[in-house]
């Protein structure tokens, strides 16, 4: 099964669609499942920040850690899991529309499996395709609500 990939248009700018993609202290309210998302380092993001983030997972909250891989605000950014049985690897693209105060955010999202992790990729995989768009609608009506 391919990965997954899903794209939304939100009226921002590409500046301030970035700003909350990668703002980890709101990731729980637009993001179904997130418990919490904190920095593992001080200061600014950039390549090789760690981030924990704690999921709901099958009714238990699990912990996992990612790893910035790619930063180039406002265009984009890409992670990837350095724990745990399933592993996701991330990219996350914004592209300016006509006028620049619309936006286009694409993200494509696949999972290693890890030992035990192996056989439940395509579970994860399949629920991730469910899940991505109601993220990026609840994204979308967050930034213009202007909250």
């Amino acid at each position: 099964m391919a990965k997954v990939v899903h794209s939304v248009e939100i009226s921002r700018s590409p500046e301030d669609v970035f700003a909350t993609l990668c703002d980890l202290s709101h990731f729980s309210e637009w993001q179904e499942g997130v418990v919490s998302a904190r920095p593992e380092d001080d200061g600014p993001l950039k390549v090789g920040s760690r981030a924990k983030m704690t999921r709901l997972v099958g009714g238990r909250e699990r912990t996992m850690t990612t790893e910035m891989t790619e930063y180039s605000p406002p265009r984009g950014y890409a992670f990837r899991g350095i724990d745990g049985p399933i592993r996701p690897i991330g990219k996350g693209t914004v592209e300016p529309l006509a006028d620049g105060a619309r936006s286009r955010v694409t993200f494509e999202l696949d999972f290693e499996g890890h030992g035990f992790g192996k056989a439940l990729v395509p579970l994860v995989r399949k629920q991730a395709r469910k899940q991505l768009p109601r993220n990026h609608e609840n994204l979308r009506a967050r930034l213009e609500s202007g909250a």
